[in-house]
């Protein structure tokens, strides 16, 4: 295979999987307290580099496609939304960036969400998934005629580097002991108001457009070499 096909097809693989971010972005763009995701692109280089300095043993077509392009990482965009009052008393937002509430499944589980549209489900607060929010002690909320239980909701900090997407705009804990429990929430917390996505439509398409491009003319590449060395092997094989 000619080697300048090795990092084109790492390329296509990388755009590909940009698309895929980029649209799951979009389909949440209505999606209360949905943070988007970034990918940043490296390259093969780096990790060879480990290799070496490790003293790795390394292959010959490692040191060839050491320019390969990859996906280093992926990471959750923090920003906060604009918040948006909507005079309805269960839905909640947080204007800090960093907090986050605290839920549980019906199996038990505990994950961390941004998402404050709560709903009243016989009387105890809820998600609009079905998951209980907790207060500060890890307990599910009663909901009263005095709307006192909005001083009962819990808040939680922990990095973004500690979570990872669950699904149903969830995030799970990597770490439980780098989790603390806000003490003071009223201003972090605004009632009868909600945060949007942090998705900016604009720039989600364009950036959407450069990558089916990227792919496109990546494609159009590889298509050009291999029409180069079939020519040439019909040229060679000619040769008498």
């Amino acid at each position: 295979m000619n080697l300048a096909v090795y990092p084109l097809a790492a390329n296509m693989v990388n755009q590909l999987n940009r698309v895929d971010m980029i649209s799951n972005n979009l389909a949440n763009m209505k999606t209360a307290g949905f943070k988007q995701e970034q990918l940043v692109e490296g390259s093969f280089n780096q990790y060879l580099q480990k290799a070496q300095n490790a003293k790795e043993e390394i292959s010959q077509i490692s040191k060839i496609s050491n320019t390969t392009p990859k996906i280093e990482s992926k990471y959750i965009d923090g920003t906060t939304g604009n918040i948006i009052a909507t005079s309805n008393n269960l839905d909640f937002a947080i204007t800090q960036k960093d907090l986050y509430f605290k839920v549980k499944s019906q199996d038990g589980e505990v994950y961390l969400t941004r998402d404050g549209s709560f709903t009243n489900q016989n009387g105890t607060l809820m998600t609009k998934t079905g998951l209980q929010v907790l207060n500060a002690n890890g307990a599910p909320i009663a909901i009263d005629n005095e709307n006192l239980f909005a001083s009962t909701i819990g808040l939680f900090k922990t990095e973004l580097t500690n979570i990872e997407k669950m699904g149903n705009n969830n995030y799970k804990i990597v770490d439980k002991q780098k989790l603390t429990t806000l003490a003071i929430y009223q201003t972090n917390l605004t009632q009868g108001t909600y945060e949007p996505s942090n998705v900016n439509s604009l720039t989600s398409m364009i950036a959407l457009i450069e990558a089916q491009r990227a792919f496109e003319q990546t494609q159009k590449a590889i298509t050009g070499i291999g029409d180069l060395s079939t020519t040439l092997l019909e040229k060679i094989g000619g040769v008498k």
